[in-house]
């Protein structure tokens, strides 16, 4: 899978670790993107109103449309 880029437009495909996830399939924009070692942050404005980062792995998201900047 490739890293995501701030702008670009991605679908939720599964968010095991968090207590109180993003419904999969919603969808949203990436903001910002942060290695840290082993897993990536990917900050998301996610279409619902919800403001909420991804851990990647073990989050899982697919790219729908990506940032052409």
């Amino acid at each position: 899978m490739p890293s995501p880029r701030p702008g670009d437009r991605i679908r939720l495909v599964a968010m095991p670790d968090d207590p109180n996830p993003i419904p999969a399939g919603t969808t949203g924009t990436v903001t910002s993107v942060r290695q840290h070692g082993t897993w990536v942050q990917v900050d998301v404005d996610w279409d619902n109103g919800r403001k909420l980062m991804l851990a990647v792995p073990p989050a899982q998201f697919e790219t729908i449309s990506r940032n052409s900047e």
